[in-house]
C-alpha cells in the first residue's frame, strides 16, 4: 500500500481503518486495510465494480452485521473507540454514522413522516419540535424550497432526485457525524446529479463525507481525498487532485486512464 503524503498527517482522522480483512465465507473481501478518513471532509472510495467498495463503506457502520457468514478481523476507530466493540450500541453508531443508498429509498409514508421518523423513534413526540426538525433538515437537502407546500403528500411521488435528497434529509435529522453515501447518483440524470454534489459541498461544513462512486469524475469534482481499491485491497489513497494528477501507483494511473475497469 502507498502511504498518504507526509502532509496528511495534519489533517487528523475522525475515522482509522486499521488492518481490517472482511470474508463472505471463505471468499476475502478486503484485504488488510488501512485508511484514515478526515473530518468535514469529502472522502471518495473509487475502483472497479466487485473491488470491495461498498464493502468496506458498510464496515464504517456495521451494516455488514446483517449479512450471514461475514467474518471481520482489524480495527475501525470513530473518535478513538472501537465501532466493533461487542458492547457498543450498534443503533447509535447509525445514528452518529448515517447512510444513504444508491437507490433512493423513501417510506411509503409524507414527506413530513420520512423525515420525522428518526427523531421519533428517540423521543421526539412534540409536534413543533418535529416540525422543526423537518424543516432544518429539508432546508439542509437543499429540498425544502421545492416541498414547503406539500409536506402531507406521498414521498413517492417525488422525482429520483428528489427523493435522494429527501433520503439525506431523514439521514440528517437525527444528527449524525458522518454520512456515508453509496453510489448516490448513480440511478440520476446529471442535473440531479449535479444538485446532489453542490448539496455535497455545503454539507462538509457540518458533516463528514464518505462517497462510493463509479464515476471517476464525480470523485474528482467533489472529494478532496480518495481511495483506490482494486480486488478488495487499497492500491492508494491520498489527496484527490495530487492521486488524479500524479498517481504514485501504475495500477491506479491504468484505472484512471481507463486501461481497464
Amino acid at each position: 500500500m502507498t502511504m498518504p503524503p507526509p502532509h496528511h498527517a495534519a489533517e487528523e482522522s475522525l475515522l482509522s481503518v486499521e488492518d481490517l480483512s472482511l470474508w463472505y465465507g471463505a471468499s476475502r473481501a478486503l484485504d488488510r486495510i488501512t485508511i484514515g478518513i478526515p473530518e468535514h471532509r469529502i472522502t471518495a472510495f473509487i475502483g472497479p465494480s466487485g473491488c470491495g467498495k461498498s464493502t468496506l463503506l458498510r464496515c464504517l457502520n456495521r451494516l455488514n452485521d446483517l449479512v450471514d457468514g461475514v467474518r471481520i478481523e482489524g480495527r475501525i476507530l470513530f473518535r478513538g473507540s472501537d465501532v466493533r466493540e461487542p458492547t457498543l450500541d450498534v443503533n447509535e453508531l447509525r445514528t452518529r454514522i448515517g447512510m444513504v443508498f444508491q437507490k433512493s429509498n423513501p417510506f411509503p409514508k409524507s414527506i413530513f413522516e420520512n423525515v420525522a421518523y428518526g427523531p421519533r423513534i428517540h423521543g421526539i413526540r412534540q409536534r413543533a419540535a418535529l416540525e422543526e426538525i423537518v424543516e432544518r433538515s429539508l432546508r439542509g437537502a437543499a429540498l425544502w424550497d421545492e416541498v414547503k407546500d406539500r409536506l402531507d403528500a406521498s414521498a413517492l411521488g417525488l422525482s429520483g432526485g428528489q427523493q435522494q435528497r429527501l433520503c439525506i434529509a431523514r439521514a440528517i435529522a437525527v444528527e449524525p457525524e458522518v454520512i456515508l453515501l453509496d453510489e448516490p447518483c448513480s440511478a440520476l440524470d446529471p442535473i440531479a446529479t449535479a444538485r446532489i454534489e453542490e448539496l455535497m459541498q455545503e454539507l462538509k461544513r457540518r458533516y463528514t463525507l464518505v462517497i462510493v462512486t463509479h464515476n471517476m469524475q464525480q470523485a474528482a469534482r467533489v472529494s478532496e481525498y480518495t481511495a483506490f481499491l482494486y480486488l478488495g485491497r487499497l492500491i492508494e489513497f491520498g489527496e484527490t487532485p495530487r492521486l488524479f494528477v500524479e498517481p504514485r501507483e501504475k495500477q491506479t494511473e491504468d484505472y484512471i486512464t481507463g486501461r481497464f475497469g
